[in-house]
C-alpha cells in the first residue's frame, strides 16, 4: 500500500514526521528520498524534535552519519556522497542498535537497506508544498501508517 500526504509548510513537515515518531519503536528504519532542498532534513528535524534531542539538525553530508541522543537514539545519515559505497559503514550495526534510522538518499544505497522500513519520497510542488509519498514494508511499518495516516 501507499500513501500520499501533501504538506503545506515546514511546519506541517515537522508535524507529521513527529506523528510518525510517536508511534516509534526500536530499530525503526527512516529512508528518504527525493531532491535536493525536497524537505529530506526538515522532516528529519520533526523526527528529532519529538525524541527530545535539543541539538540543532543539520544534513550530515560531510560526516555522513550524525549520532544524537534522545528518547531512542537518533542516526542521521545522508549517503549521498557515498555513490552506493557503504561496505565500511557498518549499516547493519546501525538498522540493530535499537534507536531510529533516518536514511537521506536512501535511494543511493537501495542493496543495503533492510526488507522492512518506511520508504518516503518528496515532490516539490512549489516553495511551500510538498508531497510526500508514503511506503511501508512489514507489519510494524504498515501499522504506524495506519496509526498515523
Amino acid at each position: 500500500m501507499e500513501y500520499k500526504v501533501t504538506t503545506r509548510s515546514e511546519e506541517e513537515t515537522i508535524e507529521l514526521a513527529q506523528n510518525f515518531e510517536s508511534e516509534k519503536f526500536p530499530n525503526m528504519v527512516i529512508c528518504l528520498r527525493g531532491d535536493l532542498g525536497s524537505g529530506k532534513t526538515v522532516f528529519t528535524k520533526g523526527i528529532a524534535n519529538a525524541l527530545g534531542i535539543d541539538e540543532t539538525i543539520t544534513s550530515p553530508t560531510f560526516n555522513i552519519i550524525k549520532e544524537y541522543e534522545g528518547e531512542l537514539p537518533l542516526y542521521h545519515m545522508d549517503v549521498y556522497r557515498l555513490n552506493g559505497k557503504v561496505d565500511d559503514l557498518g549499516l547493519d550495526e546501525y538498522y540493530k542498535k535499537g534507536g531510529v534510522v533516518v536514511i537521506e538518499w536512501a535511494d543511493m544505497i537501495e542493496d543495503y537497506l533492510p526488507d522492512e522500513r518506511l520508504d518516503i519520497k518528496f515532490k516539490v510542488i512549489d516553495e511551500d508544498v510538498r508531497v510526500l509519498v508514503i511506503k511501508p514494508y512489514g507489519d510494524k511499518y504498515e501499522e504506524m501508517c495506519e496509526a498515523v495516516l
